[in-house]
């Protein structure tokens, strides 16, 4: 199946509502437009333990793939994530996520 769309909200000077979340899906995983300006918050929903998200990266270095950046959230906690350089991830930011407690939201500007 295609990766689940996180829809990008525009922050402007006048303001913007909170949008909101998308729930994580670990079978599917999930994809932004990248404009090299995003800037990802994951939330971990859950209480019991830590939550990986995983940023692909779309380089290759000698004709080997670059390994994927991980990001652990803590339980009941919130990181925010980027930018991400469109030369390095793509203009699809592919994310992964190891559990459905991880909520995410994608900013630009």
């Amino acid at each position: 199946m295609p990766r689940t769309p996180v829809p990008l909200t525009v922050v402007t000077r006048a303001g913007v509502a909170p949008p909101t979340e998308t729930n994580g899906d670990p079978t599917n995983n999930h994809v932004i437009g990248n404009n090299g300006k995003v800037l990802l918050l994951a939330r971990n929903a859950g209480s019991s333990t830590a939550r990986t998200v995983t940023l692909r990266v779309r380089n290759t270095v000698d004709g080997q793939s670059v390994t994927p950046r991980t990001v652990s959230v803590p339980q009941s906690a919130s990181r925010y994530i980027g930018p991400f350089p469109v030369d390095q991830y793509g203009t699809q930011l592919q994310i992964d996520v190891d559990n459905a407690e991880l909520k995410l939201t994608a900013l630009t500007f």
